[in-house]
Order: structure tokens, then sequence, then C-alpha cells
């Protein structure tokens, strides 16, 4: 008796682990998939920048890769400035505003009409606004 019930339990935990395997191939097939899109899918940011003394702006504009994306810059900026910008997959929207007078520089990552990053004085001028790629999110 013993015996066929330690084989029953044997067979429902050797059925369990197949079952739970199964389902782990196919989330790890799913992960690889969203990997993949996230890696070629493009996708298009705004960024503005406002303030007085704007010196320089520099930022993403899409080429390089996304582990060294290229920085374009552009120098004494009329503001406020716009700028619209296509990105690859995970590389990061970034903008950097370097001002003289940084208390009124504000800077902006716009995604599909809504702020996904924003910065203001020093802030904006110690760091500029870097965001997540929107597309691994």
């Amino acid at each position: 008796m013993k015996r066929t019930v330690r084989t029953a339990v044997s067979a429902l935990a050797v059925a369990g682990l197949a079952l739970g395997l199964g389902a782990c191939s196919e989330a790890a097939e799913k992960a690889v998939d969203q990997v993949d899109k996230s890696v070629t899918e493009s996708y298009e940011v705004t960024y503005e920048v406002t303030g007085t003394g704007v010196e320089s702006i520099g930022y993403h504009a899409g080429d390089g890769t996304a582990m060294a994306p290229k920085v374009e810059s552009e120098e004494k900026p009329a503001t406020p400035w716009k700028k619209t910008v296509k990105l690859k997959g995970i590389m990061p929207p970034a903008v950097m505003p370097v001002s003289l007078t940084p208390a009124d520089l504000t800077c902006k990552v716009i995604y599909q009409g809504k702020v996904i990053k924003e910065a203001k004085a020093e802030q904006a001028m110690a760091g500029g606004c870097v965001a997540v790629s929107p597309v691994v999110g």
C-alpha cells in the first residue's frame, strides 16, 4: 500500500514539474520576444528646454548605439527650444541644457503627449533630463 501511494505521489510530482517547466519555457520565449521587440522598435520623443542664458543643448538624436548614443548639440539656441527626434529601441531619451542662469531653466522629455521626465533649475543643469526608453516599460 505504501509503495502504491509513493508511486502515485512521485508520478504527480514529475507531472507537476513537467508542467511547471513548460510554463517557464513559454515565459522565457515571451521575454525573449519582448527584448527583440524592444531592441528593434523605434519611437519619437520631443525635447523641450526653457529658460534664459542657455549656452548649449546636448541631446540624443538616434545615432550611435543604445549603450553609446551619439550626442548632438546646438550652441546658443533660442528659447523656448523644441526638437522631435526618432530613437531606437532601448536608447534612452536625453536632453542636457547648459545655462549661465540655471534658476529658470527647465528641460522635458515628452512621449506621445505625456511628460516622461522633467527637471528644473540646478537639477536640469546637473543632469539634464534622461528618461528610460518607453518601449521597454
